[in-house]
């Protein structure tokens, strides 16, 4: 294996751990019946699996910009933002889209603290990884 598919596989591990961790913050936060459970978990992992491909996009955009870090132009640092944020829009229209499938098997109530629970989550993943991104040299 070369060094780059030794990183890809480490990072594919620890993808696999923070979805693993994700799963167990959302079991432990959201109040479900049985009755609820087994409809809702089946969604969840529907959810998140559109969610990996969302972030399979974002892992690939990050690979590519620590590649031209040192010597990326300004019409690279221009697309790899708008492309970052289109990422971030992506992540939100796919909760839209999710919204009404989780309001059919939880209350609307609880399907707002999902989400609320998700975003936390996914912010807290976020500034995690922000701190290992170095910004762009002007």
């Amino acid at each position: 294996m070369t060094e780059q598919q030794v990183n890809d596989a480490n990072i594919q591990l620890m993808r696999q751990d923070i979805r693993s961790e994700r799963k167990k913050v959302v079991a432990a936060n959201m109040p479900l019946t049985e009755a609820e459970a087994t409809k809702f978990w089946p969604l969840y992992d529907r959810y998140i699996s559109e969610t990996i491909k969302v972030n399979d996009v974002r892992f690939a955009l990050l690979k590519d910009y620590a590649k031209n870090y040192d010597t990326a132009t300004e019409e690279q640092a221009d697309s790899f933002i708008k492309r970052w944020i289109a990422l971030d829009g992506d992540n939100t229209q796919l909760r839209m889209k999710y919204i009404p499938e989780f309001e059919k098997v939880i209350s609307h109530k609880k399907t707002a603290m999902f989400f609320q629970i998700d975003r936390r989550v996914s912010m807290m993943i976020e500034l995690q990884l922000a701190s290992k991104v170095p910004l762009v040299k002007p």
